[in-house]
């Protein structure tokens, strides 16, 4: 064989070590799991830890609290009623005081709503404006929301209840969340 025909065992190996399937680890699919849910809600790792802990204490099954702690949130309701495109654009109306809830101005996204919360638009100009590009009512509104038009045609929300399993649109895994953050207590 001359110099030039012997084949570069460095580079079968690499391609015979990518084409292998390798099982994946139980912690990496929590991980995946966790990941999911926090970037699905755009939260910190320390916000989600919290939610989690909360979980924990609460009583009942502690995999459907901390969807339910999140589809709560305030930023996260003024998307699912279409007041918003995407949740970053909610807390930011909310961090911009243009959120009223029970005719007061909140500023804090991370408002926990509660049944029979009125969520509305501020009457100004500018928190018109800020709607502008947003259609109230667009997609399809989970039960435990209502989304309509008040007078002056401001879009408004209810809560009517707390949020179930079912109005969660997220297919995850609650309990691999809850046992990936079991190593952290």
């Amino acid at each position: 064989m001359g110099r030039g025909k012997t084949p570069n065992l460095g580079e079968f190996r690499v391609a015979t070590d990518q084409s292998a399937s390798r099982k994946i680890s139980q912690f990496c699919v929590r991980l995946e799991a966790k990941q999911r849910l926090r970037f699905n809600y755009g939260l910190t790792e320390r916000q989600l830890l919290k939610y989690v802990r909360i979980a924990r204490k609460t009583r009942g099954s502690t995999g459907q609290v901390p969807p339910q702690l999140l589809e709560m949130r305030l930023d996260n309701v003024i998307f699912r009623l279409g007041m918003a495109s995407t949740i970053p654009a909610a807390r930011q109306l909310v961090n911009h005081r243009h959120i009223l809830v029970n005719n007061r101005i909140v500023d804090v996204p991370s408002y926990r709503c509660k049944p029979k919360d009125i969520i509305t638009v501020r009457n100004r100009p500018t928190s018109c404006n800020a709607l502008k590009g947003e259609s109230p009512g667009g997609g399809e509104t989970p039960d435990h929301l209502t989304a309509s038009l008040s007078e002056g045609s401001r879009p408004t929300g209810l809560v009517n209840r707390i949020a179930n399993r079912e109005s969660v649109s997220l297919n995850i895994n609650e309990l691999l969340v809850v046992e990936y953050y079991s190593r952290k207590a």
